[in-house]
Parts: C-alpha cells; structure tokens; sequence
C-alpha cells in the first residue's frame, strides 16, 4: 500500500512537473509556428491555389470539346416523317443520338493570351503570399521585441523596488537608534509604494505584449508564453558604410515580393489587353462527329416498324467541317471592353509606380531612423553611464544623510528613465537593422 502511494505520488509530480515546464520560444521558431498556424495567412494560401486552378484551366482550354446529345420526340398532329419526309398525320416518336467535337483553329490569340495573363496573375498571388508570410513575421518579431523591452523594464523596476526597500530598511533602523525622525520613513515608504506600482505596471504591459505575441501565432490554450531571454547588443560598430537609401531600393525592387507581385499585374493587365483585342479577329474553328437515330415511322416491306438496333446501325452517318466567324457588329461590346482592359492596364500600371513610392519612402524613412538611432544608441549609453554615476552618490550621501529622500528619488528616477531610453533605443536600433536588411534582401527570416 505504502508502494502504490509512492507511485501515485511520483506520477503527480512528473505530470506537474510537465504542465508547469513551458517551452521557451526563439525568433525563428515564434515565426514559423506563426506561418503554419496563422488562420488569416491561410486565406492568402486558398487565393494562391484558385489563381493556380484558373491558369490550369486557360492550358485545357486548347483541347478539344467533346459534346454528346440525345432527345426524344413525340409529335402529335400534322407532322413530316423525319425518315421519309411525308406529311403524315398519325402520332410517332423518335430518338436522335450525337456524338460532336470541335476545336479552335484561329480565335486571335486569344486563349494563348490568356494563358499567359492567368500565368502571371497565379505567380503574382504567390508574391503576395510570400510578402503576407514576411508582414506575419514582422509583426511577430515587433511582438517578440516587446516583450524583450517590457522585460527589461521588469527588471529595472525590480533594481529600483530593491534599492527603495534597502533605503527602507536602512531609515527603519536608523529611527530604532534614534538617528532619524519617525517622518522620514513615511517619505522612504512613499518611494517604496510608488516604485511597487511601477513594477505592478511594468509586469502588467508584459502581459500584454504576450498576450499579442500569443495572438499573432495563434498560440491556442495559451496564457502565457516565454521567449529567449537574450538583452545583450553589441556596441560596436555594425556597419563601416552608411547606407544610402538609392541603392537600397535598387536592391528591393529585385527582391521584394510586393513590387514583383505588381511588375507581373502590370503584364496580365497587358495580355489580357491583346486577348481582348482577339475578338475583332475572325474565329476558325475546325469540327466533326457523328449521329444516328430511331424512328418510329421506319418500317420494312411488312410495315412492320424496324427494331432500335438495327436503326442505330443503319441510321449512322458522319460529318466534318470548318466553321467560320467574322464579327461584324455586337453593338461595340468588344470595342469597349477593350476599351475597359486598357484602363486596367494603366490602372495596374499606377499602382506599380504607387508601390514604388511607398516602398522607397518607406527605405527613406528607415535610413533617417538608422542614422539617428546610431547616434541615439551611443548618447543613451553615455547618458546611463552618467545617471549611474550620479546615483551612486546620491544613494551614499543620502546614507550619510546629506540629502533628503526627495533628492535621491529624482536621482533613481533619472537613472530608471535613462535606463528605459537606453534598452528601447537598443531594440528599435535591432528592428530598424533587420528591417533594412529585409529591403536588402539579405536573409533575415527563413521562409520560403
């Protein structure tokens, strides 16, 4: 009995041992958990696969149709016998059976057209699909990086509750000795409450940010979730050229899968222009089949009606011919739907040179925030530094009792907030580098 409790005892304490050990998530594995299980991204998947489905289909449309037809007739009254072509007046049904198949010889291009725009449409879903998957994994990584910012924040809230609960202690004491009055420990609590509710708070906005985080990879049965606790940056010097936004953006038009997803808009809108403008073409068309049928009114030299099989057989005939088609007038339908396409097609053409100028603006913008950022990333250090030393004193001479708690609360503060500039000037100088590295096309992600 004692045995069997053990063992139930050592199961619960390997099962919680099990729920409570959580993963703990790198970068690379929060983005691609992401890109398999993000439902919106999925969406994006199902649009690639019918754009690949069409321009499959615009490849069959050059075989040739086959088409089979059979009625049956029962004419009533007044009616010529489909066999003998009498006028008779008696009741008689028939069948009529055919087998047909024709294919396009000529139709202005149009089918060869069409398969390229659909070619380029279904490679241009797949560049949005592929630029969806890298806007996730931005998101993602700006998640991750909360996360990392309000952990930091976390721990310098916790260095600040330390101090304030050593000066606590140490004005506590002092009072035992008689050294200091029994006021100065409500201005030491007051610091200690108010660097609690920093903490409180800093604690707070990291749930949050999980919680983001969580929600970008569509994390399910989640509450929480821990990541690589990795603050330390290297301060020395990343880049020994500065970068310049011109070739930059001569580096993001061969790579970004926006622009290349536009380029190739830009060259359906033109084919489907050329296949629009194969309507006014005559059509040739080449066709052949076979029919035969069954008819009541057909009889042998006894009048007695012959059988349906040997109708079937006897009745077969085959046919062969080429079809052709001039249009004349459809009241101006294809003249104004080409008319139409050629407003697609400067349509596609502007949003290209629109995506440009975004993306270009956008590489502008990073290289201004990569140069100030450089500078502020050195200024922050150089300011904590000095924070840190003018703290430092603070905190003795306030021991000696030189200044009052007031002065060495301003003085923690101000090295808390340098603190606080300092890491998030570190995390957006990392997201800024790796954002313009993606423009770059260097491998900052890996995703296919």
């Amino acid at each position: 009995m004692i045995q069997l409790f053990r063992f139930l005892v050592l199961v619960i304490l390997l099962i919680t041992a099990k729920l409570t050990a959580q993963e703990v998530y790198t970068l690379d594995e929060c983005v691609a958990y992401a890109l398999k299980n993000n439902l919106q991204l999925k969406d994006f998947t199902y649009n690639t696969d019918a754009n690949r489905e069409s321009y499959r289909q615009s490849i069959r449309n050059l075989l040739p149709t086959v088409t089979g037809s059979g009625n049956y007739v029962i004419n009533f009254g007044r009616s010529t016998d489909p066999f003998t072509n009498d006028v008779v007046t008696t009741d008689f049904f028939s069948n009529r059976y055919t087998l047909e198949s024709s294919v396009d010889l000529f139709r202005g291009f149009q089918k060869l057209n069409n398969i390229k725009a659909t070619k380029f449409l279904y490679k241009a879903t797949q560049e949005e699909n592929l630029q969806q998957r890298y806007l996730l994994a931005f998101r993602v990584m700006q998640a991750f990086y909360d996360i990392k910012f309000f952990k930091g924040l976390v721990a310098i809230s916790e260095e600040q509750m330390s101090v304030s609960q050593a000066n606590y202690d140490l004005v506590a004491k002092q009072i035992e000795l008689g050294l200091k009055a029994g006021a100065d420990l409500y201005e030491a609590e007051s610091l200690l409450l108010t660097d609690k509710l920093n903490l409180t708070q800093s604690e707070n906005q990291l749930v949050a940010a999980k919680l983001q985080l969580i929600q970008e990879m569509n994390l399910e049965g989640a509450s929480d979730i821990e990541i690589q606790e990795n603050l330390s940056f290297d301060d020395s010097a990343q880049e020994s050229q500065p970068m310049q936004s011109d070739s930059i953006f001569r580096e993001a038009q061969e790579f970004m899968p926006m622009l290349k997803a536009q380029q190739l808009r830009v060259k359906a809108a033109k084919k489907r222009l050329a296949a629009e403008r194969g309507g006014l073409y005559p059509s040739l068309a080449l066709f052949a089949g076979t029919s035969t049928g069954y008819f009541e009114t057909t009889r042998d030299s006894l009048g007695v009606t012959v059988p349906f099989r040997d109708q079937f057989r006897d009745n077969t005939s085959q046919f062969i011919g080429v079809s052709l088609n001039v249009p004349i007038s459809n009241a101006w339908a294809t003249r104004s739907q080409i008319k139409q396409q050629k407003i697609e097609r400067s349509r596609a053409e502007n949003n290209l040179k629109v995506q440009q100028q975004v993306i270009f603006q956008a590489i502008q913008q990073l290289v201004q925030e990569y140069e100030s950022l450089e500078i502020q990333r050195e200024q922050s250090t150089q300011k904590v530094r000095a924070q840190e030393l003018a703290f430092t004193i603070a905190q003795k001479r306030y021991e000696k009792g030189l200044i009052n708690a007031l002065e060495l609360f301003t003085a923690k503060n101000l090295f808390a907030s340098a603190q606080n500039e300092n890491l998030q000037v570190r995390l957006q100088s990392e997201i800024n580098k790796s954002t313009l590295d993606f423009y770059r096309g260097l491998p900052v992600f890996d995703i296919q």
